[in-house]
């Protein structure tokens, strides 16, 4: 857990929610919203010299204020004081912050992706999704709300963008490992949310569908088909429309495993349902 233990030279880092820091299980005060994007700059680039020119583009893009270099440096000073000289080093006209092993979470959230998406390579999905849900669990709700800059509003959109790549991964892991009618709900809701998102269209369709629901995945395909017509002007991608085909035709291919134990619902269909020895399509994915 965050803020329990310790790392080298005893500080810990969360950035997936509020920037908060531990120093040897106490957490400290980061100072104004400002001071706290300076951090976050070098905290993505942690054990390599930052620059006071790349520090100040950072915070202020092309329009920094006049006295860009000396706020900088008033910010490196108090941040010294909370985090430790020893912490942050003046290096060659520039800066270096350094932080030990396991000492921020989006480390650990990319080292549990790795782990999740080995385990999805070797088909073991129940695996897969234990390791991906141990990732999202470190989410703390938005990632680096409220700091300004061009750098921390980059690194909030791509980390927003990396946590539903991981939830979509973690969610076609439980689907294709079995868990279709539990995961209904929370593909609906993701569906409602980012409704141009048409891989989130294919899981809720497949879990439908093997969840002895094919009225309605097929539903759902013309609810998908539909906002995209009404938003980008173009019809459902290859991904949704080649699952709809073989939904419609109750292709016996797309029966789920059971990796958690469970027993799946047979889909219903015209000529019989699928067995259950059957593997999931790995349908493309559709942007």
């Amino acid at each position: 857990m965050v803020g329990e233990g310790g790392s080298s030279g005893g500080l810990r880092f969360a950035v997936l929610g509020p920037l908060r820091c531990w120093r040897d299980g106490a957490e400290v005060p980061l100072g104004s919203p400002q001071q706290q994007s300076m951090l976050l700059a070098l905290l993505f680039r942690a054990g390599r010299h930052v620059s006071g020119a790349q520090l100040i583009d950072d915070l202020w893009g092309d329009e920094p204020p006049a006295r860009a270099t000396g706020v900088v440096r008033t910010y490196v000073h108090r941040l010294r004081r909370v985090l430790g000289a020893e912490a942050l080093t003046s290096v060659g006209g520039g800066y270096l912050l350094a932080v030990g092993s396991g000492g921020l979470d989006t480390v650990r959230c990319d080292e549990l992706l790795a782990e999740g998406r080995a385990r999805r390579a070797d088909g073991r999905n129940a695996d897969a999704a234990a390791a991906l849900r141990g990732a999202l669990a470190l989410w703390r709700g938005e990632p680096m709300p409220g700091l300004p800059g061009p750098y921390a509003q980059r690194q909030r959109r791509e980390w927003e963008e990396r946590r539903l790549a991981v939830l979509e991964l973690c969610l076609e892991a439980e689907v294709e490992g079995g868990r279709c009618a539990e995961s209904v709900a929370e593909l609906a809701a993701l569906v409602e949310e980012h409704p141009l998102r048409e891989r989130l269209s294919e899981l809720l369709m497949l879990a439908l569908f093997r969840s002895g629901r094919q009225a309605d995945a097929l539903a759902a395909y013309r609810a998908a088909d539909r906002r995209l017509r009404d938003e980008l002007g173009v019809g459902a991608g290859p991904g949704l429309r080649d699952l709809h085909g073989r939904i419609l035709a109750s292709d016996e291919t797309l029966s789920a495993t059971t990796e958690w134990g469970l027993t799946e619902t047979e889909p219903a269909a015209p000529t019989g349902g699928a067995g259950p020895a059957g593997r999931t399509s790995r349908a493309r994915r559709a942007r």
